[in-house]
């Protein structure tokens, strides 16, 4: 479950690499603003497929690990 206080963490995937930071939460979803380089990479991995939008839900089950700093995300 997500929090304000989640906001501005960095996203990174299972390698290590930002591919954003949340922008927002919303109803315990984190909302992503995704790094533009990483995000074609791994968006239909993620269900997001051509949503037009500038943040994109994290969904729980795609969550590994959250500290204090970053959310990072199981193997895809």
């Amino acid at each position: 479950m997500m929090t304000d206080d989640d906001e501005g963490k960095r996203v990174i995937n299972q390698n290590g690499d930002e591919i954003g930071v949340v922008a927002e939460v919303r109803e315990d979803t984190a909302y992503i603003d995704p790094d533009p380089g990483m995000f074609e990479s791994i968006k239909d991995k993620l269900g997001w497929g051509d949503i037009d939008e500038d943040t994109y839900p994290l969904q729980d089950e795609n969550i590994e690990q959250v500290t204090n700093d970053e959310i990072r995300l199981q193997r895809l």
